[in-house]
């Protein structure tokens, strides 16, 4: 995670519909503890597109972003929103309970949280067969952020489900390939998330009533090659931070572009691109 070199211009891109997601989940939050005085964290919060959502919900709560990316800060600070706090942090070890927050909120953030070795930490099991991508190392994050919660607060987190989508599919296998293993391999990439049921599991484990569920969105991408534009924002960025060499990362891109002009053909309303999401909202007994 902290290795990963993120590009607050391309992750922007597709702003509108990288935002959606964090709409949908917010509309199933429920009335905080302290209307008018909350306290909200967007942890991983990125270039402040997510921050910029809780104020227009929340106008006069203090909200703090936290993000471990200093190019992502500076963007959230210098065109985000400007009455919140943004602090430098790993999320995976960050600890929210001296804020005392009504709201821990997350936005496609917490799939890159996962530790680089696969031992269980606090009680979390090993992944389960079947899991996508992977998820070793973030569940234990959960019940430290509900623990933090004031009585009545909201742990609210929303992540990618399409691991197993081509797209994805075939960016493990190319860095797997004769070609790119030496330069990649398998921990180029250490994204993934769980089935939304053990999202559920853990809630409830941890005191919160749990509203768990998925969304597909079917989006319409326009202009050439904007699979591979999407995911040169989130997915693609670990790879591309191991790619220093020029030729290497034009050769990369070459391939796997012509990959996903195969997996996802352009069509009369531009290329769809299913995007698939799980959603989790949690209500601190």
């Amino acid at each position: 995670m902290s290795t990963t070199a993120w590009d607050p211009a391309q992750y922007l891109r597709f702003a509108d519909e990288r935002t959606r997601p964090l709409r949908d989940l917010l509309a199933r939050v429920p009335t905080l503890p302290h209307p008018g005085e909350e306290t909200v964290l967007d942890i991983g919060c990125g270039p402040g597109n997510s921050t910029a959502v809780l104020r227009e919900r929340w106008p006069h709560a203090r909200i703090t972003g936290v993000d471990n990316s200093a190019p992502m800060l500076a963007t959230a600070r210098a065109e985000g929103e400007p009455d919140a706090d943004y602090l430098l942090a790993d999320a995976r070890d960050y600890d929210p309970a001296p804020a005392r927050p009504d709201l821990v909120v997350s936005n496609a953030a917490l799939q890159w949280m996962n530790r680089s070795d696969r031992r269980p930490r606090q009680g979390l099991s090993s992944p389960k067969a079947g899991e996508e991508g992977r998820a070793d190392g973030h569940l234990d994050i959960v019940p430290r952020w509900a623990a933090a919660l004031r009585p009545g607060g909201v742990v609210a987190f929303q992540v990618p489900g399409n691991f197993d989508a081509p797209s994805h599919t075939l960016l493990a296998d190319l860095r797997r390939s004769t070609r790119w293993r030496a330069l990649l391999g398998e921990d180029a990439v250490r994204a993934g998330v769980h089935p939304p049921a053990r999202y559920l599991e853990a809630l409830a484990a941890a005191g919160c009533d749990p509203d768990v569920w998925e969304t597909t969105y079917l989006t319409a991408l326009p202009g050439p090659d904007p699979v591979l534009e999407w995911v040169k924002g989130t997915a693609l960025r670990p790879v591309l931070t191991r790619l220093s060499d020029p030729a290497d990362r034009a050769a990369f891109l070459a391939e796997y572009g012509r990959l996903l002009r195969e997996a996802y053909p352009a069509g009369p309303s531009g290329t769809v691109f299913p995007f698939r999401r799980i959603f989790a909202v949690g209500v601190k007994r």
